[in-house]
């Protein structure tokens, strides 16, 4: 019996740039020593990409109706979205938004029965998959009413960097009043458990960033900081955690010292986003964290600009199925040890590739 670890991968928008880093991605060498990949999709969209883009990549894939059957040495693909679906590249359709949610929907089942041990998304496109019916902000959201937590935390994740967010797809309008003590704790909570459990850092040092410019200036530029922020950093350290700041976020990321931190939290979208990708712009993974399953996708979207010229990198995929590898090691691991702290072997990494 494999003991690799099952990577069920869903196509994401039919039209955008996901079969193709997938595509690219599962060519690559050694991927099959690593995992045991399992795409949900439409194997004539994706013969359509790999024979007009694609043709020269070595990968043929086994076509299997359950993931409990797949072959543990090729790439399997499960058909679950319409044979009459076709691609469209560049292009908004109504099939290619549901597309990427049959995909969605049949790996997460089989995720919850256990076929598959880790989860990959592909992007969709929000406003498309919007009105096909799909009422969550993003995966991110979903996944968590999907698997019954009342809370997760979109982090963005790279081997040097680890940022959480408060609020994750809010408008901006909304951010200040979602910032509560309440909700900064738990997210603070969330970041720190995750870093231990799937990242494998003893003692996490994180560093919680301001919200408004200058971290308020003593209250000339807002209050957030005096009243919410500060006194749950506090609070936190006072327990024991390694939680500083809040840090000023316009000069945070450029400083030295921020170097010595194993998680930042931001408090919005594109406080963390923005200094996120421009660090680490091609191997970026979105996780998210507080879910008793694993899952990760690339940092970037549908792309639907350049879908269709075979221009996609592909590495922020690749890397996206080796960090939901290492997580899902990592948390064998930290859960061996805690069940019995004579028994556990020395955690391992899958990071390290081409």
């Amino acid at each position: 019996m494999s003991t690799k670890i099952i990577v069920g991968i869903t196509q994401g928008d039919s039209n955008g740039v996901g079969y193709e880093v997938i595509i690219k991605a599962l060519s690559s060498q050694g991927i099959l020593d690593i995992c045991t990949p399992v795409v949900y999709g439409s194997s004539k969209i994706f013969g359509f990409y790999k024979k007009n883009l694609l043709e020269n990549e070595p990968l043929t894939t086994n076509l299997v109706v359950k993931a409990s059957d797949a072959h543990h040495k090729r790439v399997n693909f499960i058909n679950c979205v319409p044979e009459s679906f076709l691609a469209d590249p560049g292009n908004i359709t109504a099939e290619g938004a549901q597309a990427a949610l049959i995909s969605l929907e049949a790996a997460v089942a089989d995720l919850k029965e256990g076929n598959i041990d880790v989860l990959v998304t592909a992007p969709f496109n929000k406003s498309a998959v919007s009105k096909e019916g799909f009422s969550f902000p993003g995966h991110t959201e979903y996944l968590a009413k999907e698997f019954g937590v009342e809370d997760s935390l979109m982090m963005m994740t790279s081997e040097d960097l680890k940022v959480g967010l408060v609020t994750n797809h809010l408008p901006m309008s909304q951010v200040p009043e979602a910032i509560t003590k309440e909700m900064l704790s738990r997210k603070i909570s969330l970041l720190s458990e995750s870093l231990k459990r799937d990242f494998a850092v003893d003692r996490p040092k994180i560093a919680v960033l301001s919200l408004n410019p200058h971290c308020g200036d003593n209250g000339l530029l807002g209050n957030e900081e005096q009243e919410i922020i500060k006194p749950v950093i506090e609070e936190k350290f006072a327990a024991g955690e390694l939680v500083f700041g809040p840090f000023p976020s316009d000069g945070f990321f450029a400083a030295p010292y921020s170097k010595g931190f194993d998680g930042v939290l931001a408090m919005y979208h594109d406080q963390g986003l923005i200094p996120f990708k421009l660090t680490d712009r091609e191997r970026g993974v979105n996780y998210t964290a507080g879910l008793p399953v694993v899952r990760c996708s690339p940092d970037h979207g549908t792309a639907f600009d350049i879908a269709g010229k075979g221009k996609a990198g592909h590495l922020s995929m690749l890397a996206a199925i080796y960090t939901a590898c290492d997580v899902f090691s990592n948390r064998k691991n930290y859960d061996q040890l805690r069940a019995n702290p004579l028994k556990v072997e020395v955690p391992g990494t899958v990071r390290d590739f081409d």
